[in-house]
């Protein structure tokens, strides 16, 4: 059916939202594609669920065509699935809580692994069941700290996620290898570039994980890339090639050193390099040894802290460490925490007070470059004090290692050696390789050809169906409007009719029509009592890929057709306009 301007349920906006800090939140808002109705809850007008419907399509025909199987559970779930897994709990205050008028506990859905599992388990009982992949397009709900981004990371958004179940691990291999050609061919019909990067799995469990990342400026995600093997991670799944072990045998002995006011690694390394020179060359800053102190959140309440040693020359990167210690949440250290551990001296922590069998109780970390053999520059647990030449395993021992210092363009790719590059990106979708934990939990077994039962193996895939409306907003935009790629767009043509003559009206009505009669998707702009001027600022904005424009050119017979893209224009005969728009369309 057409779609006229002039009784479309929109409403374009000259101004950017007050709350919108990226390009696709403030444009969608503007074009009428979106509407807020709370802090990262929004409603899609019609345009905007145009967009999100052909998103859909794409998903699920590549979906069917890779075998899976459609169908649809409840955003309302009961809590005993989630109990049983242990995600009641582990998912804390990330999600939407409810009782029903007889008390029992519900939660909106965050994500439907217990669901899909205790589906196959009532229905299938025999090896020859499977495989079986089933999926879902169904929104989610998380009650995130911080929504933002419009609806790049909000409260409520539309999601595919499908689940493999296989008899083996090789079963499950070849289910995951399906989906990750499904995801090719649905990232590119949809016209984005991405990237496919290692991946954490985080709270999903399991082993083997990749994420598609649309590269973009504003993405919330960074990852790195070697600049000379084919190797790609985001930074949480990035694993530092640790030193070996160095002997120490010739080491000389550790030795404290009056340091005042310094308890900053800047102001260390500045006065080591005046009252301790080194020989060999200047103190750096990742001579130092850097103890932060963080408090983890446990779903149970529990609070713990945790130090976390990294060379002085690295942050702390919350998201790898949050993906490190997921399920627990990551907390400040406070003042209050200070005085009840007074064994942590502020600016000046050394290791020689930390760790589970030290008098402190507290639990120590370190980044992998901290190896035995090294020596570093440390706190002394003194004010204005320091230690030189306190070596890993002979003179402290930490509890373990952990992946939470930051990753930076031109460190060591893990795989060859060679500089990495890094950038930054939208995840667009995540693909599990899950095995057996939810099975295990909820006791999903089959017979095999023996009559044994044995565990299914099951494999996760999500996308961002929402998100990746944002995604595309996000890199197909200039500093007119939207410029949707035509796989997604809300119409193929936008004919504007330019001026308030009889014949411009009629003429612009009668191409819109034949249009529309061929098979091509038409947005017409009608409206009577709009200026020409706004009509094309209206065009631009909205960013449907070919503009056409009824107006002064009638006269000669000619209408001009205009690449939203490339901003290309040309005159076409008004009697040439439908199978020249036939060929610009479905070319």
């Amino acid at each position: 059916m057409l779609l006229r301007m002039s009784t479309l349920f929109l409403r374009t906006l000259r101004e950017d939202p007050v709350d919108a800090d990226v390009p696709s939140h403030r444009l969608l808002v503007r074009a009428g594609y979106i509407r807020r109705a709370a802090p990262g809850i929004y409603t899609w007008l019609p345009l905007g669920l145009r967009v999100l419907r052909a998103v859909e399509r794409i998903v699920r025909d590549e979906m069917d065509a890779a075998g899976a199987q459609e169908l649809l559970f409840p955003a309302l779930l009961p809590r005993e699935p989630y109990d049983a897994s242990g995600r009641w709990a582990e998912y804390g205050e990330s999600i939407f809580r409810l009782k029903d008028r007889k008390g029992a506990d519900y939660l909106l859905g965050p994500t439907h692994e217990e669901m899909f599992t205790l589906a196959v388990k009532d229905l299938y009982s025999s090896y020859k069941d499977l495989p079986l992949s089933i999926y879902q397009i169904q929104n989610k709900y998380r009650d995130e700290a911080r929504p933002r981004a419009g609806i790049l990371r909000g409260r409520e958004f539309l999601m595919k996620d499908s689940y493999s179940f296989d008899l083996d691990d090789a079963g499950l291999q070849r289910s995951y290898d399906t989906h990750r050609a499904a995801y090719v061919r649905i990232f590119d019909r949809l016209g984005l570039q991405y990237v496919i990067v290692a991946a954490m799995s985080g709270a999903m469990g399991g082993s083997a994980s990749e994420e598609f990342l649309a590269p973009a400026v504003n993405g919330e995600d960074t990852y790195v890339r070697c600049s000379t093997c084919d190797y790609a991670a985001n930074v949480e799944a990035v694993r530092v090639p640790a030193p070996g072990a160095l002997a120490w045998d010739d080491a000389p002995a550790a030795h404290v050193e009056d340091t005042p006011d310094t308890p900053t690694i800047e102001s260390l390394v500045a006065l080591l390099n005046d009252q301790h020179p080194r020989q060999d060359r200047p103190w750096t800053a990742a001579d130092t040894l850097k103890n932060v102190v963080v408090v983890l959140r446990h779903p149970d309440g529990r609070r713990e802290p945790l130090v976390i040693g990294v060379p002085g020359d690295r942050e702390v990167d919350g998201k790898r460490l949050e993906a490190q210690v997921e399920p627990a949440s990551v907390e400040a250290f406070t003042e209050a925490d200070f005085a009840a551990n007074p064994l942590l001296v502020k600016g000046y922590i050394g290791p020689q007070a930390l760790g589970a069998a030290s008098a402190s109780k507290l639990r120590y970390l370190v980044d992998p470059r901290v190896a035995d053999g090294t020596a570093w520059v440390t706190g002394a647990n003194e004010p204005g004090h320091h230690v030189l030449g306190l070596v890993a395993g002979r003179d402290f021992t930490a509890d373990g290692t952990i992946e939470a210092a930051e990753v930076r363009a031109g460190d060591a790719c893990p795989s060859c050696g060679a500089a990495l590059e890094s950038a930054r990106g939208i995840e667009m979708g995540h693909i599990f390789q899950l095995g057996r934990k939810y099975a295990d939990a909820l006791g999903l077994k089959v017979l095999d050809e023996n009559g044994k039962r044995i565990t299914v193996t099951m494999g996760s895939y999500g996308i961002g169906v929402s998100r990746a409306v944002a995604a595309i907003a996000e890199s197909c935009h200039d500093d007119l409007g939207l410029v949707w790629p035509r796989a997604v767009a809300p119409a193929d043509v936008h004919v504007v009719a330019a001026g308030k003559d009889e014949q411009v009206l009629a003429a612009a009505e009668q191409l819109a029509s034949d249009l529309e009669a061929a098979g091509i998707a038409v947005l017409l702009d009608d409206r009577p009592k709009v200026s020409p001027g706004v009509k094309f600022k209206d065009s631009e904005l909205i960013g449907v890929p070919t503009i056409v424009v009824v107006g002064r050119g009638l006269a000669e017979g000619v209408v001009e057709v205009k690449d939203r893209a490339s901003g290309q224009r040309r005159d076409v005969a008004l009697v040439d306009g439908v199978p020249t728009l036939l060929d610009l369309v479905r070319g």
